[in-house]
């Protein structure tokens, strides 16, 4: 079947060519071929497919020929369905015909004459169906060359050079922003002659002071005072007000529609109706009233812009306003901004092409900008609850029952008292979030401060509590990463995120703290290489695809962490000696065990303990010359804590505490090596119960009252044990789900010692190993380290 050949398998799951997405396994699969997007390509294929078969290609006509001529000399053979003439590209045109049967007869004909000329008629080109591209823009648009912009940045003298350099590069240029007043002013004019008294207000990334190149353009058309207007209207008609000499009412839209008790979905297809016949230069309208804010959906052929327009939109007008003030406050509030969006979309963590998706949206990426802002030390921003602090009386401001208040110039705000340039700014932003705890906190720009998940709720109804006209009944949809809204605190503006996101994000943002560390960040080379913004934005190196045909195991790292260990423990891997790394291998072992038989209640079927292998690997030989020649460059202390003389061979034993007097501090004292064959354990466990589905929510109710509500999770063997057995007594019917194996092995040596936990499917008829490892990736690391942290 040609659906069955759309479908590619992959390393990491399933690729559907039809649509250009990639699915990570079969239950997700299954939906997908049964949504609309792949049943709407689907069908659109068939079409295409039997308009080719049932069509000629014929050329060889007059220049003056007409459709019509073409459509009668041609219906001799069977009905014609629809003629299309392209005279701009050359004389030549395409002839339809209603079944395929006709098709034959006309290709059978041998000679074909119309007004004296000899036609040339041929079978139709056969395409493939292929998904057309979605950016498709106007080539004398302003457009970023990136080779060009990478080039620019070296040239740059320092960062905060480059940082001023991707904002003028991005930014939206005078004639852009003029054509798109024009176009509001237009849509204005032409929406007040069918809704008088209406306004329509640009707001979101064309006007906030953050808009790029080909950003769409959002509009709110503010129907409040039609409303009255209508109103108005009716209570004059009694009096023969307001008609026209036919005795209709001049307003003939609005006596057709009641603005107060019409729906969303109403409003839209009038406003959808007025935008296709009166607008000119607009087309592709589309009404979508079952989004999170209905919109009407449209685009410009001139322009060549997209658009949307909502209806009585006020919190984003306002939201817009916001992001102007804060703009205005600092000047380095926009580079930052710019600089940290354009380094997430390079990343693919922000900026997908066909909206929505578990992708970070230009509006949370701002607001993480911004809370940073807050919270560094002097702050560059002030939190909401300042600036509503600082606004006077006649800008009070509250929207369908939220405290929209602040001032409305930048001057009424004191000036921030930092002084950081913006490469220290970047710098520290990347380190206050590489290690941000998302999943257990609400970031809330109206105090400026990171909330537990299990105490967002005491916020949420004090804020229901001093609402005076009307209050949201629900709180936010709470996820992986959780950015409130600075005034609609019931939103959650980045509740799309999904666990793979949020892995993707800290990944990057772990990876780009470590490079801004490093001269290359901070200096310009001398020898004209990469160096600064332009090494942040590239691809890591050394990343690459795996071969085909190979595919990857999972694999989860734990590194060698003495800080995490209890005391005693520590004391006993000093006393081992070389045998330290082995001894603390079999603790991690232990303790894997623990998390998997006990806590998540997987049932083990085997465990094979592997012998050490009679020949060295080239890595353990390559590790112990390494360990030679640091030995030979180095003193190194005894058991007791002596400095001693360096000597081939002699290792550093690990003590108790690293002591400052032979540790720089900050640093983790080196393991020694038990020996050139590490062990290695092998397990295969049986999951029956789904324990990763919606582990978080269930922990949330289970901790509500609880003293252990502020620990995160993974934190507390108590906690998570209780969530798991929570999980299999709701599970009527429990089956064995999923056979996996895991194979630790301890590799590495000294700071770089870490057991590496690779983890594969045995069995997974229902597609369930990608969910749950992507649910281990981050619970077992944590869970393995409190349970170290206590074992004794």
């Amino acid at each position: 079947m040609e659906a069955d050949k759309d479908i590619q398998n992959t390393p990491t799951g399933f690729y559907c060519k039809l649509c250009d997405v990639q699915i990570p396994n079969k239950p997700s699969l299954e939906d997908h071929m049964k949504g609309k997007k792949h049943q709407h390509l689907c069908r659109l294929r068939a079409k295409r497919k039997s308009q080719e078969e049932n069509s000629v290609y014929v050329s060889g006509f007059k220049p003056a020929t007409s459709v019509t001529e073409l459509t009668e000399y041609f219906q001799q053979y069977g009905p014609v369905a629809e003629v299309i003439m392209d005279k701009d590209r050359g004389l030549y045109a395409i002839v339809e015909f209603s079944e395929p049967a006709s098709t034959d007869v006309a290709l059978a004909q041998l000679q074909h004459r119309l007004d004296g000329l000899k036609l040339r008629i041929k079978p139709r080109e056969r395409k493939g169906f292929k998904l057309a591209s979605k950016a498709k823009h106007d080539p004398n648009k302003p457009q970023v060359n990136l080779e060009k912009l990478n080039h620019e940045l070296c040239q740059t003298a320092s960062v905060n050079e480059q940082m001023q350099k991707v904002v003028e590069n991005f930014q939206l240029g005078e004639n852009e922003s003029k054509a798109r007043e024009l176009l509001v002013q237009l849509l204005q004019e032409v929406l007040t002659e069918f809704l008088p008294d209406c306004q329509i207000l640009p707001f979101g990334s064309s006007v906030n002071t953050f808009g790029v190149h080909s950003c769409d353009l959002d509009l709110d058309l503010d129907l409040q005072s039609t409303q009255t207007f209508q109103n108005r209207t009716k209570r004059s008609e009694q009096t023969g007000e307001n008609k026209s000499e036919d005795g209709q009412s001049e307003d003939s839209i609005l006596s057709d529609i009641d603005l107060a008790t019409a729906s969303p979905a109403e409003l839209l297809e009038l406003v959808a109706a007025i935008l296709r016949k009166c607008v000119p230069g607009v087309h592709k309208v589309q009404p979508v009233s079952t989004a999170r804010l209905p919109v009407v959906k449209f685009s410009h052929r001139q322009l060549d812009l997209h658009g949307d327009i909502t209806i009585n939109n006020r919190l984003a007008v306002r939201n817009t306003r916001f992001l102007q003030l804060c703009s205005g406050l600092d000047s380095r509030v926009r580079p930052l901004v710019y600089t940290f969006r354009f380094w997430a979309k390079q990343k693919h963590i922000a900026g997908n092409p066909s909206g929505g998706g578990p992708l970070l949206n230009n509006y949370a990426l701002t607001l993480l900008v911004f809370f940073y802002l807050q919270n560094i030390n002097p702050p560059v921003l002030p939190t909401v609850e300042q600036l509503k602090n600082m606004a006077c009386e006649e800008e009070e401001c509250v929207i369908n029952g939220w405290d929209c208040t602040f001032p409305s110039q930048p001057i009424r705000v004191p000036p921030s008292k930092n002084t950081d340039d913006l490469c220290t700014l970047l710098f520290g932003f990347f380190t206050f979030y590489h290690k941000f705890d998302f999943p257990e906190s609400v970031l809330c720009l109206r105090s400026g401060r990171a909330l537990p998940i299990t105490d967002y709720e005491e916020m949420h109804n004090a804020a229901e509590g001093s609402d005076t006209k009307q209050t949201p009944s629900s709180g936010p949809k709470l996820g992986p990463v959780n950015i409130l809204d600075p005034f609609e605190l019931h939103h959650n503006v980045a509740g799309n995120l999904t666990e793979r996101t949020l892995k993707n994000l800290r990944r990057e943002l772990c990876e780009a703290e470590k490079y801004c560390r490093s001269l290359q960040y901070q200096r310009k080379s001398a020898k004209g290489k990469s160096w600064g913004l332009v090494r942040l934005f590239a691809p890591h190196e050394g990343t690459s695809r795996p071969q085909d045909g190979v595919e990857k195991v999972p694999e989860i790292s734990v590194p060698f962490r003495a800080a995490v260990l209890r005391g005693s423990f520590r004391t006993e891997l000093a006393a081992a000696g070389d045998a330290s790394r082995v001894m603390w291998f079999k603790k991690v072992c232990s303790v894997v065990e623990v998390v998997f038989n006990d806590i998540l209640k997987c049932a083990p079927t085997t465990q094979v303990e592997l012998e050490p292998s009679s020949t060295p690997t080239d890595h353990d030989q390559e590790q112990t010359k390494l360990e030679e020649v640091n030995n030979n460059q180095k003193t190194v202390v005894d058991a007791s804590g002596n400095r001693a003389s360096a000597h081939p061979g002699v290792k550093r034993s690990l003590s108790e505490e690293p002591s400052s007097s032979c540790s720089p501090q900050g640093k983790r004292p080196r393991l020694d090596s038990s020996s050139a064959f590490p062990e290695a354990v092998q397990w295969t466990w049986i999951q029956r119960h789904q324990v990763w589905a919606g582990r978080r929510k269930i922990r949330r109710f289970l901790v509500k009252s609880s003293d252990e509500a502020s620990k995160p999770e993974g934190g507390c063997r108590s906690i998570e044990s209780r969530v798991t057995r929570y999980i299999v007594e709701k599970d009527p019917d429990p089956r064995d789900l999923l056979e996996f194996g895991v194979d630790a092995a301890l590799v590495g040596s000294g700071e770089l010692t870490r057991a590496l936990l690779k983890i594969k499917p045995t069995s997974d008829p229902a597609g369930h190993f990608q969910d749950f490892f992507h649910f281990l990736d981050s619970f077992l690391l944590r869970m393995v380290e409190t349970l170290l942290a206590k074992s004794e």
